[in-house]
């Protein structure tokens, strides 16, 4: 539980990325937290509401709106993934989330550093670990492997531990002396990312690491309707739902996809962020309430 310093501190930090995204033009949104049906994800467990689900993410309905006209859009909204609880885990968290079109997932790695910068400047007595004229680096998952793995990229892909050494054997490494931008995933783990040009075995696709934790996920999109809908129906099969009226489709957003141009997007956890800059280790101890504290 924050005290009235940490709650300040809180509610300057999020009207500084606020301040971020109007002064770079970009339109704050929000969307149905509420959602009918939710995007197939092996590894995130929904919480049901009332025949609905609470959102892990915003993420198809951003899209939507991008779709629909908008340019650039951001939100900073509440997201619940059932089960999540851990140093760097809660159940109910807060989100960063911002799109742009005719864009890509360089345009959101500078968009990523720019932020940080601003709000090194805009919070005075921060604890962020590096400075302003620290460097970001950048490494491709391909090199990561080679550099801090037992196996290659495709041999974890192969024995099904790309996940365990990701996180056992690579992580700890990344973002210990600046920021650092892993990129270029491999195509299985492409999710809703577009392939990468003259690589069709990589995705356009990045996460943002500072001092071993993951802050950002981000890519450029895949617009393409028919491919979005192979891959979702690979993922509910990897799921155990091969029967149709268990796998039901997003048909609204993959019907959105065909007017959507190019465009990119990007997840952010705001309270690891928060965490970073409050000089925390832990979650739970940059929110208002943690969830041992939420008895009446």
């Amino acid at each position: 539980m924050l005290d009235l310093k940490g709650l300040q501190f809180r509610a300057a930090f999020f009207q500084a990325v606020r301040s971020f995204f109007a002064d770079q033009n970009f339109l704050e949104v929000d969307t149905p937290i509420r959602q009918p049906l939710v995007i197939p994800e092996q590894n995130i467990s929904h919480i049901p509401s009332a025949g609905h689900f609470l959102q892990s993410s915003p993420e198809l309905y951003m899209k939507r709106l991008l779709a629909g006209g908008c340019e650039q859009i951001y939100q900073i909204c509440r997201c619940f993934r059932q089960g999540e609880c851990g140093r760097l885990h809660l159940e109910e968290f807060s989100m960063l989330e911002w799109y742009r079109r005719d864009a890509d997932y360089k345009d959101l790695m500078c968009d990523c550093e720019a932020l940080i910068l601003f709000l090194q400047r805009e919070l005075p007595g921060h604890c962020f670990p590096f400075d302003s004229a620290r460097a970001c680096e950048y490494l491709t998952v391909e090199d990561a492997f080679a550099r801090y793995s037992s196996m290659s990229v495709q041999k974890a892909l192969e024995q099904d531990l790309f996940d365990q050494l990701l996180v056992e054997n690579i992580e700890p490494h990344l973002g210990k002396n600046c920021p650092t931008f892993l990129y270029d995933y491999p195509l299985e783990l492409a999710s809703l990312a577009r392939e990468k040009e003259g690589q069709p075995e990589v995705a356009e696709r990045f996460e943002l690491y500072v001092s071993g934790v993951e802050l950002a996920n981000g890519f450029s999109e895949l617009t393409d309707p028919v491919i979005q809908r192979s891959r979702f129906a690979e993922e509910y099969a990897n799921m155990g739902m091969l029967h149709p009226s268990q796998a039901k489709m997003p048909e609204k957003f993959l019907a959105s996809l065909t007017t959507l141009r190019e465009a990119a997007g990007i997840a952010m956890g705001l309270d690891r962020l928060f965490m970073l800059f409050l000089g925390e280790d832990q979650l739970d101890r940059v929110v208002s309430f943690s969830a041992e504290e939420l008895d009446m």
